[in-house]
C-alpha cells in the first residue's frame, strides 16, 4: 500500500550558485558517503548529483509528511546507488520501504519518492 508520495524540482543554476559560494551548502545536504561520490565527479555532473540529491531529499520529506526540519533533516536522508545504479533511499541509517527516482535536464533536477507500508 502506498503511504506517501513526494515530488520536488529544483533549478540547477540555484544549486550551482549555492555550491560555488562555499562547500557549506553541500555539507549541509550530502552525507559523508554522498560527499565521497560527489568528489569523484567532475564539472557539471557534480551539480547534477547535488541537485538530484537535494530534490530527492525534499521529495522524501514531503512523502513522509514532515518536510525538512527537526524530525527530518537533510543528513538523516541518504540516497546511495545499488551496483546497477538504481538509487536506494535510507532514513536515519535504515533502508526505506519505497522508491526514489531522480532525473535532470540541462536546467533542472527533479525527484519523486513513493513510500510503501
Amino acid at each position: 500500500m502506498i503511504t506517501g508520495i513526494g515530488l520536488d524540482i529544483v533549478e540547477l543554476s540555484r544549486i550551482a550558485d549555492a555550491d560555488a559560494r562555499s562547500n557549506k551548502f553541500r555539507e549541509r545536504v550530502l552525507t559523508a558517503r554522498e560527499l565521497l561520490r560527489y568528489d569523484e565527479l567532475q564539472g557539471n555532473r557534480r551539480i547534477e548529483f547535488l541537485a538530484g540529491r537535494f530534490s530527492a531529499k525534499e521529495a522524501y520529506a514531503k512523502a513522509n509528511g514532515t518536510g525538512i526540519g527537526s524530525s527530518c533533516g537533510f543528513l538523516d536522508i541518504e540516497i546511495l546507488p545499488e551496483p546497477s545504479g538504481k538509487p536506494v533511499l535510507y532514513f536515519q541509517g535504515r533502508r526505506v520501504d519505497g522508491f526514489v527516482s531522480i532525473t535532470h535536464t540541462k536546467t533542472v533536477a527533479a525527484a519523486q519518492v513513493v513510500l510503501l507500508g
